[in-house]
């Protein structure tokens, strides 16, 4: 609650709609230069760009009832499908895409974890989970928007990723012999 009483629910969604798409434009600006021809980053930009876009535009704007946590939710999960159905398009994938995978992921927890709390359990009184979705929800989207501008591992997500995916295959392979 402590970010959005500082800088009000509308300039947070406004500053991650505008990160996206400077972080999209960015892209399609180097694309453009020849400096990275990467048609998952670019394609992954417009995706997120769109999806803050439309999804702050339509909720905001044009929908008579408020979005509810479920809705966001349901966003960042088609939003999810169609950065899946893109990495089984193009069949590579950047530094940046796992971030977006795991925040949107994230996004989505938390999304659901508040639609829980306020909408099933009816809670009312402001808990710690409510400060950690304002804040963790807000970070989450700078991290992906950062990601999608520079594309490097800065995290070491994809690090971790790999050292899982090479404990698995290893152990899978002692297991078969």
């Amino acid at each position: 609650m402590f970010l959005t009483e500082l800088f009000g629910v509308f300039s947070l969604s406004a500053f991650a709609v505008w990160g996206f798409l400077m972080a999209f434009f960015f892209n399609v600006f180097i694309f453009m230069l020849a400096l990275k021809r990467n048609t998952t980053l670019l394609l992954s930009s417009f995706i997120m760009a769109v999806s803050y876009l439309t999804g702050d535009y339509f909720f905001t704007w044009l929908s008579p009832t408020p979005a509810t946590y479920l809705d966001w939710a349901i966003y960042d999960v088609v939003t999810l499908t169609l950065l899946g159905v893109t990495f089984l398009i193009v069949k590579r994938t950047t530094s940046s895409f796992i971030y977006l995978i795991v925040g949107l992921s994230l996004n989505t927890l938390l999304f659901i974890l508040m639609y829980y709390d306020l909408h099933i359990l009816k809670n009312t009184t402001p808990w710690i989970l409510w400060d950690i979705y304002s804040f963790g929800v807000n970070v989450v989207d700078i991290i992906m928007i950062v990601a999608l501008i520079v594309d490097k591992d800065f995290l070491g997500l994809n690090k971790l990723k790999n050292t899982i995916k090479y404990t698995f295959k290893t152990r899978s392979v002692r297991q078969s012999i």
